[in-house]
């Protein structure tokens, strides 16, 4: 989730992707939606990098994790390669219809309810802080 800095926030990245200058979030939920690891980085850090990062720094959290379901974003052997090195667990990526129809697939929604959960609280919704 990539969130706006402040004109006083001392780190600053962009992406390029969502327009956005400041921060991103990254973070691991079960499949309730229960956050197990987050990760903040500048903006300009990608989806895979900040994902890989936050599996490096929180594998004590994450050793009983067998699979990680992911979207489209994060395909690709390297990073499957990278997460089964960080954690020793498979990448299942969770594929949007063919059809490119608006049709709503559960697990693929489970991370955004959670980032709407954290959009719930004011201080969250901008990244106002002076150092990550």
């Amino acid at each position: 989730q990539s969130v706006k800095n402040t004109w006083i926030a001392g780190e600053k990245g962009y992406d390029a992707g969502k327009k956005v200058a400041g921060i991103k979030r990254h973070i691991a939920v079960d499949t309730k939606g229960l956050i197990h690891a987050i990760e903040v980085t500048t903006a300009n850090i990608t989806d895979r990098e900040g994902a890989i990062q936050m599996c490096e720094r929180h594998k004590k959290t994450l050793e009983k994790v067998k699979n990680i379901l992911c979207d489209g974003g994060y395909t690709g052997l390297s990073f499957a390669q990278s997460i089964k090195e960080a954690i020793d667990c498979s990448v299942e990526i969770i594929k949007r219809s063919e059809l490119h129809k608006f049709v709503v697939l559960p697990k693929r929604w489970i991370v955004e309810r959670t980032f709407a959960w954290l959009e719930n609280y004011r201080r969250l919704w901008k990244n106002c802080e002076r150092t990550l």
